[in-house]
């Protein structure tokens, strides 16, 4: 990866970027789609942290005009592959002798992101694998990088987010990406949360190689499943089982193991033929602390009591609020959105009602940015979040959330032990 003309470029959509925002802040109308467009030429070839900025945000499909969340979505399916003589200077210097190794290794990727792409291989000993492999060279751009990536943040000053968040939001987000880079850390986690999972039948959790793995390739025995993303065409009986995995599994890595699976891109969950939730990517695993989880847990108890006031102590108590003069008519407002997704009974994640009034709550958010900050010790639980809830939003899953959230909820409301 060559840095001047990486830095260059990154600049350039920098620009544009700041350009159609601040076109949009002084009252004209950015042509999003275009924005868009550029983003994903460019971040498609360019690879690395920008490129997976531009994957989280489109994450936040609520938030970002349809336009530009619609092009930036396509950073999640079909990714430019790197060209296979690059890939193999990475493999060539994970293993010297590649041959002494594996019989075969598929040249066309099947999955290609931000940070690395997968091929498929046949090891010496006719065992069929998967070679997660890091972009050649992508530890040395990785800093650089981030540095063009702090500066696009500072566009965030436009929506009156004070530069110390800006920066304590940064560093999150930086260290996430390299944590990203560390393959070997990867591959404990994956052994992690298949011994923690080992007797639940409804999870495949990819078995890692540390004989085959190193710093930048990691490698796992094949699993094969249909993409996440591909399962709104599967019948509904088999959708509403992966979902409600999903659902069950976040829940309880938050409640009962204190962390989080933080990387919810589609592409990094499947269903095996037998119906059962494939988890592939463990790059990204977060702790969550429980003064963190019964916080949010409370933030929640009063939205959906439609307590703004109480809304209001919670934000504080997680630094998620600033300045003067609580914004209630804002907070109703989004308790009204979020609220019925937790009635009684089974709610339907694919009402467009519910993400059309949260897109039209967006505008109201932003003006109200001088009051409202984002804790930046919950970046990536949020975004992570936020991911996964969309996840269930493609699955149209059907789920009975107040069952679910209620014991939670009752424990949130419990009284904090002494320690």
């Amino acid at each position: 990866m060559r840095e001047r003309g990486r830095t260059r470029r990154l600049m350039g959509l920098g620009a544009r970027t700041g350009g159609a925002l601040l076109k949009t802040r002084m009252g004209g109308q950015a042509d999003w789609r275009a924005l868009g467009e550029a983003l994903f030429e460019g971040l498609s070839e360019l690879k690395g942290p920008a490129m997976k900025l531009a994957q989280i945000m489109s994450q936040w499909d609520d938030l970002l005009p349809q336009d530009l969340a619609d092009e930036l979505a396509r950073l999640q399916r079909q990714a430019e592959p790197m060209p296979w003589p690059r890939i193999r200077e990475a493999l060539v210097l994970q293993y010297g002798d590649i041959d002494a190794h594996f019989k075969e290794i598929e040249e066309r990727p099947f999955a290609s992101a931000s940070m690395g792409q997968v091929h498929r291989a046949v090891t010496q000993d006719d065992d069929t694998v998967v070679l997660k492999i890091q972009y050649p060279g992508l530890a040395e751009v990785l800093e650089s990088d981030l540095k063009q990536v702090k500066r696009l943040m500072r566009l965030g000053r436009w929506f009156k987010v004070p530069q110390a968040r800006l920066d304590a939001l940064f560093e999150e987000l930086a260290a996430g990406l390299r944590e990203e880079l560390d393959y070997l850390a990867e591959a404990k986690a994956l052994s992690r949360y298949r011994e923690r999972y080992q007797h639940d039948p409804r999870l495949v959790i990819p078995e890692p190689l540390f004989e085959l793995s190193g710093q930048h390739v990691l490698a796992m025995r094949f699993v094969d499943g249909t993409p996440l993303r591909e399962l709104e065409n599967i019948d509904d009986e088999r959708r509403q089982k992966v979902a409600e995995v999903l659902a069950d599994w976040i829940t309880e890595e938050l409640f009962t193991y204190g962390e989080l699976h933080a990387d919810p891109h589609a592409g990094n969950f499947a269903a095996d033929d037998d119906g059962r939730l494939v988890i592939y990517d463990f790059g990204a695993v977060i702790p969550v602390p429980k003064a963190r989880l019964k916080a949010m847990m409370q933030l929640l108890d009063a939205t959906i009591k439609h307590d703004p006031m109480a809304m209001d102590e919670a934000l504080l108590k997680m630094g998620g609020r600033q300045g003067q003069g609580a914004p209630l008519s804002l907070y109703r407002e989004s308790a009204e959105c979020v609220s019925p997704l937790f009635a009684p009974g089974q709610q339907d994640f694919s009402d467009v009602r519910v993400h059309r009034r949260l897109r039209e709550l967006t505008p109201k958010v932003w003006a109200a940015m001088d009051r409202l900050q984002p804790p930046a010790d919950t970046l990536l639980l949020s975004r992570a979040l936020n991911g996964h809830y969309w996840n269930l939003v493609r699955l149209q899953a059907r789920l009975d959330m107040y069952a679910r959230t209620a014991p939670l909820l009752a424990w949130a409301r419990s009284p904090d032990q002494p320690s």
